[in-house]
């Protein structure tokens, strides 16, 4: 099963959908901001990418965080402040039966699915 996991406004997210349906790549879509996510993902995600890998900090989210927060992030509080911020994580997850890849280039999903 493919999904991709974001936020449905986000460019990336509308880039990384618009080349799947091009390709004629079915995948369900789910938004981490309506929909939720839940610990168990985020923390697979960690286990496969590294926490620093998952986390945008180029988005105002971030920006906007404490500096004394984010200067403390790490592996063991990063899944709480994601759940709590789930705008912070990088875009788009895409999840191809448990196998993570982040964030979206053309040339990448071409690898990925062999085109």
């Amino acid at each position: 099963m493919i999904t991709l996991f974001g936020i449905k406004n986000c460019d990336s997210i509308k880039k990384a959908r618009n080349w799947l349906t091009d390709h004629g790549i079915e995948y369900q879509f789910h938004d981490v901001r309506s929909d939720g996510i839940e610990a168990a993902s985020i923390d697979q995600w960690i286990d496969q990418l590294g926490w620093e890998t998952i986390v945008n900090r180029r988005g105002t989210t971030w920006r906007k965080l404490d500096s004394s927060i984010q200067d403390s992030c790490g592996r063991d509080n990063i899944t709480a402040l994601l759940l709590e911020h789930p705008a912070m994580i990088k875009r788009p997850v895409l999840d191809i039966d448990g196998e993570i890849s982040i964030g979206f280039k053309p040339d990448l999903y071409k690898n990925i699915f062999n085109l």
